[in-house]
């Protein structure tokens, strides 16, 4: 084997797999060492399987959506089991497709865990590998409570593995992960509590999205305790019991997922001996081309302290792949206006600032907000219909949108094309002077007043 590279990305995720394909295509000659199962964070224990999962859920909510409707259902049961065994065959499906792909583009894949020996050379389980260029992309994993008892609940990576649905589970924590999970498993059925250290959750959502999930969620069964902070977990018989700080207990639990968020994967590469700086989190530092402080080493994805998003993370590193291999002397990922979508129930669209955020920045007099809450026709027969919300916040007398938010039915599909035209700098007029699609909750979009 030839251990000399132009290139050699460490981490076969979305976005070391992007990389490397797109800079073996330009001619590179490529090696991605990974130590797992090839797809990352991303095909193996986050997006494709939650999105299944969530699908699942959403089916649920048809079902009694069709008996609004005068559908007549009787045996409408849940197979927890089955779903899992399909599930798993499509994410192995996709290892394979993953691996298959990098072999056609002529790149070498290696199993094993890499350890920077200096800045130019590698270690993979006792091989030595240079390269020209080095792309670290490892992304990160979850973070667990500092508390007693802790290792009797699991993670969201863990989640991924159960055999069976839980019955009664309380989810800890208020980002995006949280949310999604405690929403589709109670649309599966199961009880679920899910414990804020705050007053709300998504804390960096805007407020129109965080008011509406909230109550939705309230709606559909889930129990929601606010400004609650763990502080020990134990087995008490067959279930297990969490004890907050305030010294209640709540109990009767059969799982309980940590969801307090992630950190990067960075600390047993050997770093240090490469002298490549981390910031207090663990974040590479690096600069707008993905560039670390050593001038051929450079991080992508979560490690960065960048968005933690899989397609950020795919197109940082195909531009860079442009940029170090394509002949593109300039292309690197603007981080401005990046669309992300919360799996929730229902789901959430957004792009650009909030309307704090807005406010803070151009000051109350330069931003004005144009919002709706309606029902859509989806629930026009039902007895307790999900509430749609969409918010523009414009800035300036052209009234430049800089922010959208929309929740409910359809948000996930509806973003995509509104992202366009927002990272192209799209004005309220533009929205006005764009014939409505009617009957459709997009509508809503471009006929606000």
């Amino acid at each position: 084997m030839d251990y000399n590279y132009d290139l050699l990305v460490i981490g076969g995720g979305s976005g070391g797999i992007a990389t490397a394909n797109r800079a073996a295509l330009h001619g590179a000659k490529v090696a991605l060492v990974e130590k797992g199962r090839i797809g990352g964070t991303c095909v193996n224990v986050g997006c494709v399987p939650k999105k299944i999962l969530w699908y699942a859920a959403g089916f649920a909510e048809h079902l009694q959506r069709a008996r609004d409707q005068a559908f007549n259902i009787h045996d409408s049961t849940f197979d927890w089991a089955a779903l899992k065994t399909a599930r798993d065959a499509f994410v192995s499906h996709l290892n394979a497709r993953y691996s298959t792909g990098l072999a056609d583009n002529g790149v070498t894949l290696i199993h094993g865990y890499a350890r920077f020996v200096d800045a130019r050379q590698i270690d993979v389980d006792g091989h030595m590998i240079r390269a020209d260029k080095i792309v670290i992309a490892t992304g990160g994993r979850p973070m667990w409570p500092a508390i007693p008892g802790a290792e009797l609940g699991i993670s969201s990576d863990d989640f991924f593995a159960l055999e069976t649905q839980p019955r009664r589970i309380a989810v800890v924590g208020g980002g995006y992960i949280a949310v999604e999970l405690a929403g589709l498993l109670r649309h599966l059925g199961s009880e679920v509590t899910l414990l804020l250290r705050r007053d709300h959750f998504l804390d960096s959502f805007d407020v129109m999205l965080r008011e509406i999930l909230m109550k939705e969620m309230i709606a559909s069964g889930v129990d929601i305790l606010t400004r609650q902070k763990v502080a020990s977990l134990h087995r008490d018989g067959q279930s297990l019991t969490l004890t907050l700080e305030g010294g209640q207990k709540i109990n009767g639990f059969d799982t309980v997922l940590w969801s307090i968020g992630r950190r990067p994967n960075t600390d047993n590469l050997g770093l240090e001996r490469a002298d490549v700086v981390r910031d207090q989190h663990g974040h590479i530092i690096t600069d707008a081309y993905q560039t670390s402080n050593q001038s051929h080493i450079f991080a992508i994805g979560d490690i960065t302290d960048g968005p933690a998003l899989t397609p950020v993370a795919i197109a940082a590193g195909r531009r860079l792949a442009d940029r170090l291999f394509g002949g593109m002397a300039d292309r690197h990922l603007s981080y401005d206006n990046i669309p992300t979508v919360v799996f929730s129930h229902p789901p959430i669209g957004t792009i650009g600032l909030t309307e704090m955020e807005a406010r803070d920045i151009h000051g109350d007099n330069a931003v004005k907000v144009y919002s709706t809450r309606f029902r859509s026709m989806a629930y026009a027969f039902a007895e307790n219909p999900v509430q749609t919300g969409m918010k523009l916040v414009t800035v300036g007398a052209e009234e430049k949108i800089v922010g959208l938010h929309i929740i409910g039915d359809g948000a996930e599909e509806m973003l995509q094309g509104f992202a366009v035209a927002v990272k192209m700098g799209a004005c309220k007029s533009h929205f006005d002077d764009t014939v409505a699609i009617h009957p459709t909750s997009a509508e809503e979009l471009v006929t606000m007043r």
